[in-house]
């Protein structure tokens, strides 16, 4: 792997632009991850709308996220265990098996008349259940599909591919919700099994399969992993402190229908901002990915993340509410490139599913908890002022972080043979 400065023109046109593309597993992968992604950006919009409508209630929101993260609070060490111990291409193809059969519950029981807050919130603990196996085993699987110098290309692929998802996912289902949020679930259901026939042509046979004895160590080996290395602990615990503080997304259906009055069309949009920004960010990381002063752009752009959110919080403007978003989206992306590439390259193969497992449930716990607890704080103090504080809460952790993590404010370069020499 070259660096930066001795790279010529060839040898970079081999880790950027489609670089990845050129290997079949990879590209299978990414079908399967992208109509996936796709399908779940889909139903939790149905989902939120349908709540908010069926209880009028901020807190009911908060509910949905937590429902969707609470299995993976539990099971999360058993998944990385699972993701370690058998092949990861098989966990997948089941996880989403199971989740196609959640979006025929909720298209039956929508269709039927029959669906009520307690079973959407009893099918989404399913869903949660099956998405806490499939995540990490999701993640682990990346490094072992192409050679390593493709693989920042890899990651920015990816994450391209799951933006392009969230973006048509919200203003599929915004459309489609106009007709009826049986017709959203009917397309999630028929998404679902498309990915899982992808999911089933990856033909990977390189994962180192984990044989330790199983015990509390073995189990928690992930863990054991990430503390001792200050800048992994630092981006991963730093992004999940940054997310769950401004966690507005959770808030867009009362956005768009009580502050800015946009309707169904413009929640869809709302929703979407914030992941063409990201979609922007990962598109310009698969020509020039980061390489040099990898710490100081992560700790500033979350800083510039939390600082969005406030004046998102405070506008009433529907066109300056979408730039903020697409803005926090951008800054966001960095962050995801960053935390991504450190988590998958120190990692060692056999260990890689444990080690995915800790990241997704900081990173879930973020997503989700961050969703309940703006739910819950919008009950208590009101939307707009639960989301500005929740901003200025990420700027201070940004600052604090810079203080209390060194080593992941002085990180520099993202070579994948500089990352393994200093801290696997």
């Amino acid at each position: 792997m070259t660096t930066q400065s001795d790279a010529n023109p060839a040898d970079r046109r081999q880790v950027t632009g489609g670089a990845a593309f050129r290997h079949a597993d990879f590209r299978n992968f990414f079908l399967a991850r992208s109509v996936s992604r796709l399908a779940v950006e889909m139903q939790v919009t149905a989902i939120g709308w349908q709540v908010y409508n069926m209880t009028g209630k901020a807190f009911d929101l908060g509910l949905i996220g937590l429902a969707l993260i609470l299995p993976f609070l539990i099971l999360f060490p058993a998944a990385g265990l699972a993701a370690d111990r058998f092949p990861r291409s098989r966990i997948i193809t089941v996880c989403l098996s199971v989740e196609a059969v959640c979006a025929l519950i909720f298209l039956v029981l929508t269709a039927t008349g029959e669906i009520t807050f307690p079973l959407i919130l009893a099918t989404l603990a399913l869903f949660g259940l099956s998405r806490t196996f499939q995540t990490p085993a999701e993640q682990a699987i990346v490094p072992i599909l192409v050679p390593k110098e493709a693989f920042s290309n890899a990651i920015a692929w990816s994450s391209a591919g799951s933006y392009v998802a969230r973006i048509a996912g919200p203003g599929i289902a915004g459309l489609m919700i106009i007709a009826g949020e049986q017709w959203v679930y009917g397309a999630v259901f028929v998404a679902i099994v498309a990915a899982a026939v992808f999911a089933t042509l990856i033909r990977v046979n390189t994962q180192i399969i984990a044989s330790e004895p199983l015990n509390f160590a073995t189990v928690f080996a992930g863990l054991r992993f990430i503390s001792k290395r200050q800048i992994m602990m630092g981006a991963i615990s730093l992004d999940m402190f940054a997310v769950f503080l401004g966690g507005a997304v959770a808030l867009l259906p009362i956005y768009a229908k009580d502050i800015l009055a946009v309707g169904p069309e413009g929640f869809g949009a709302l929703r979407a901002a914030i992941t063409i920004g990201a979609l922007s960010g990962a598109v310009y990381f698969t020509r020039r990915p980061i390489r040099r002063g990898a710490g100081r752009k992560l700790l500033s752009t979350v800083a510039l993340f939390g600082l969005a959110t406030v004046v998102f919080g405070i506008s009433e403007s529907f066109w300056l509410s979408l730039f903020m978003l697409y803005a926090m989206g951008v800054f966001d992306s960095v962050s995801v490139f960053i935390r991504t590439t450190l988590v998958q390259i120190v990692a060692p193969d056999q260990l890689r599913g444990r080690v995915n497992a800790v990241n997704s449930v900081f990173i879930g716990a973020s997503n989700e908890l961050g969703e309940f607890e703006s739910g819950v704080t919008a009950a208590w103090w009101g939307t707009v002022p639960a989301v500005i504080v929740g901003g200025i809460g990420t700027i201070c952790v940004a600052l604090v972080f810079a203080r209390i993590f060194p080593q992941l404010r002085g990180a520099d370069s993202l070579d994948p043979d500089d990352l393994v020499r200093k801290y696997q």
